[in-house]
């Protein structure tokens, strides 16, 4: 069966002409778009083409009126070939159902190809000539003057250990991705061992318990629930492991059978024990964000009735 395909670029154009020829060369069923050539979406094409059957032969008025561009037709008419569907152009020497017409389109797909492999070779040649002369494409390296201002404001506020990376995150109005950035930059180490290393003489809780007020200690049990943002993620194992080593060593947990971890969190008053366990689901939400992921997670106090 022949199916015909006809184009116009603006509504201000007629595709009558086309359309006449079409049916003049026994076109049983005639699919028309309105779509500039350089335009991906064309309803009526994808449509076309998925009616398209082995035997079936596409006609069209002009190549241009299918391809967007050579390479484009080229894809184009090697899947019909592979489908077993002819393509007849009427004002081009194309009949892929004959073998003078496929010898003609093999022609045109060389010629393409010759082109894009030229294309490639004066891109390359251009690239060298300037790298030879210093230049370098790409952002340049390093940080801007306020940038570098910011890099050093994280510094000294991460090797305070009075703030948590999320709070210092939200005094610089920056992402934790970003932080940690600059604090590489800056030439700042981060690891488990760094976050331990908040030194129990800088938590209150810590300094009252060296005046000789013992601190209070919470059983905290925690059910981390990290879920990646959509399918195409991969981050979830990553960042509990993160979250495992970076977050919760801090409180010495151990993880039950039933899937909870079981956090000992120091505390005097309860508003020191409240704010500690929003700072950590914080961290914790922050860390998921950051690798493309999400958190639902929840702790409560074991013995009472708190939840966070």
């Amino acid at each position: 069966m022949k199916i015909g395909y006809a184009r116009v670029s603006t509504r201000d154009q007629n595709p009558a002409l086309q359309v006449d020829a079409l049916k003049a060369v026994g076109c049983e069923r005639i699919y028309q778009d309105v779509a500039s050539g350089a335009k991906t979406v064309r309803p009526a094409l994808d449509e076309l083409l998925g009616q398209l059957r082995a035997g079936d032969v596409l006609v069209i008025w002009k190549l241009d009126r299918m391809g967007r561009s050579l390479k484009h037709l080229v894809d184009l008419v090697g899947n019909l070939m592979e489908r077993k569907v002819g393509l007849l152009s009427l004002n081009d020497p194309i009949d892929t159902t004959s073998v003078q017409g496929r010898f003609v389109f093999n022609l045109f797909a060389s010629l393409a190809e010759f082109e894009r492999e030229l294309i490639r070779e004066r891109t390359q040649a251009g690239l060298s000539a300037a790298r030879a002369r210093g230049r370098v494409g790409g952002r340049p390296k390093g940080l801007s003057p306020q940038a570098e201002a910011t890099a050093l404001a994280a510094e000294t506020l991460y090797r305070e250990r009075k703030l948590s990376v999320a709070a210092i995150a939200q005094k610089l109005h920056l992402s934790k991705s970003t932080l940690y950035s600059y604090l590489r930059h800056r030439g700042v180490e981060i690891g488990p061992h760094k976050k331990l290393a908040r030194q129990r003489s800088n938590h209150p809780v810590a300094a009252n318990a060296c005046d000789g007020n013992a601190p209070k200690i919470a059983t905290i049990l925690l059910t981390l629930r990290i879920q990646n943002n959509n399918k195409f993620v991969r981050g979830k194992k990553r960042t509990i492991e993160h979250i495992e080593s970076f977050y919760l060593e801090e409180y010495d947990a151990k993880q039950r059978p039933n899937g909870e971890y079981e956090l000992k969190v120091p505390y005097n008053t309860d508003e020191d024990l409240e704010k500690a366990v929003n700072e950590l689901l914080s961290d914790i939400a922050c860390d998921a964000d950051d690798r493309h992921c999400f958190s639902e997670s929840e702790a409560r106090m074991e013995g009472t009735d708190l939840t966070w």
